[in-house]
C-alpha cells in the first residue's frame, strides 16, 4: 500500500475490499492488534462500519450512515480531535457511506511536505480591541466586530486554531499539524483582551497566547494581575513574555557599553519570566521581541534563559524548518477587511526538492 501523503482510496482500497469481501473460505491473517484500542461504541454512537483491511500503519475503513470523521477518529485514533488526520490524508471534508477511507495509525507526514509545496503555519498578531473603528482610531485597534468575523470565518472554513506550544513538535519534525493550522497571539497586555477577546475565544473554543511586558501590568489601560489569572484559568489563554519594559533590545542608548547592553538584555528576558512564573504559576518558554527586533546577542541570551521560541513581526507562515527563535508573525490591523484577512493566512509555500 502506498504511504505517500495525499493517498486516495483507489486501487489499494479496492484490493482490500476484494480481499475482504470475496466469497472464498481462505482466511487472510491480520497483524497483531494495534496499540490503539478499538472500543465498542455505546448505543448513542453511529453504527460501526466495516474494516476492509489493516496492518501496523493503516486501517481501510468503509463508513456507514451516521459515521463522521470525528467518530472514526474516536474509534481508531484515540480521540475525535484527530479527525484532521483522516481528512487531510484522504483529501476530504466529510465521511460518506460506502466510500472507503485510509485511516493512518501513525503520522505519515510529520513535516508537511507535499508535491510542489511545504506546509506553513501562520501566527497572527493582535494588540488591542475596541468597539469600532474611525478616523481617530489607531490601526493597532481591531474592532470586536471584525475580530468576531475573523474567528467565525476560521471556524466555518475548517481552520484549526492551535496553541503556540503545539508548534514545537512540528518544528522538531516529530508532530504533524492539520493543513489549515493557525496560531493567534496578542501583544503587550491591554485590558481589551480580557473585555473583548476572551468572550469570543470562549464562543469558538479557540486558544491564544498573550505576550505581556511586565512593567505594563496594572496600568490604566492594561490588564491587572487578577485579569491575567482569569485569562490563565480559562484554559484558552497562555501568558508568555514580551520583555520587562518593551525596550527595543537591539538598540543602544547613548554611551551604553557592551557589558551594560548585555546586562540590559539579560534583565529584559529574565525579569518577565521569573515574575510571570511566580505570580501566575505558569511555565514561560516563549518570548515576543519588542518591535519584532532581535540580533545574535538577543538570541544568545534567550538560549541561556531557556526560552524555546522567539517571535518576530516578519510576516508569513512557518515551515517545519523555521528557526524556533525567529518565528514569523503576521500583524492584523484594524483597517483590514475580511478579504485582506484571508490573504494573510499563508498555510503553504511553493517548494522544489533539491
Amino acid at each position: 500500500m502506498a504511504s505517500q501523503p495525499g493517498l486516495r482510496c483507489g486501487a489499494a482500497c479496492l484490493a482490500a475490499l476484494v480481499l475482504a469481501a470475496c466469497g472464498t473460505p481462505t482466511v487472510v491473517p491480520l497483524p497483531a492488534p494495534l496499540p490503539v484500542a478499538v472500543p465498542v461504541p455505546p448505543p448513542n454512537l453511529p453504527p460501526v462500519g466495516q474494516v476492509l483491511g489493516r496492518n501496523e500503519r493503516f486501517v481501510i475503513y468503509q463508513p456507514v450512515a451516521g459515521d463522521t470523521l470525528r467518530s472514526i477518529a474516536e474509534r481508531f485514533l484515540g480521540g475525535a480531535s484527530n479527525d484532521w488526520i483522516i481528512r487531510d490524508f484522504n483529501g476530504i471534508l466529510e465521511a460518506r457511506p460506502e466510500q472507503p477511507l485510509a485511516v493512518p495509525l501513525g503520522h505519515p507526514n510529520p513535516v508537511g511536505v507535499r508535491a510542489g509545496q511545504v506546509q506553513t503555519v501562520p501566527i497572527l498578531c493582535y494588540h488591542r480591541f475596541g468597539a469600532g473603528t474611525g478616523a481617530t482610531t489607531s490601526k493597532m485597534v481591531v474592532s470586536a466586530g471584525n475580530f468576531a468575523a475573523q474567528l467565525d470565518w476560521l471556524a466555518r472554513n475548517d481552520y484549526r486554531v492551535l496553541p503556540l506550544s503545539q508548534l514545537q513538535g512540528f518544528l522538531e519534525g516529530r508532530q504533524p499539524l492539520p493543513q489549515r493550522s493557525v496560531v493567534i497571539t496578542f501583544d503587550d497586555g491591554y485590558e481589551s483582551v480580557h473585555r473583548h477577546a476572551l468572550p469570543l475565544l470562549r464562543r469558538y473554543g479557540f486558544p491564544a497566547t498573550l505576550f505581556v511586558y511586565t512593567d505594563f501590568i496594572g496600568a490604566s489601560d492594561a490588564l491587572s494581575w487578577a485579569q491575567l489569572k482569569e485569562l490563565v484559568a480559562s484554559g484558552l489563554v497562555d501568558v508568555q513574555a514580551h520583555s520587562k519594559s518593551h525596550r527595543n533590545l537591539i538598540e543602544r542608548e547613548t554611551g551604553e557599553t557592551d557589558e551594560r547592553h548585555r546586562q540590559m538584555i539579560e534583565l529584559e528576558a529574565r525579569t518577565p519570566r521569573d515574575l510571570l512564573e511566580r505570580q501566575l504559576d505558569v511555565r514561560i518558554s516563549q518570548f515576543a521581541y519588542p518591535y519584532g527586533d532581535a540580533d545574535q546577542a538577543v538570541l544568545d541570551t534567550l538560549g541561556r534563559q531557556r526560552y524555546q521560541m522567539g517571535l518576530t513581526v516578519i510576516p508569513g507562515g512557518n515551515a517545519f524548518y523555521a528557526q524556533p527563535l525567529m518565528l514569523r508573525r503576521t500583524m492584523i490591523y484594524g483597517d483590514l477587511d475580511l478579504a485582506g484577512f484571508k490573504a494573510k493566512l499563508q498555510t503553504a509555500r511553493a517548494y522544489v526538492a533539491p
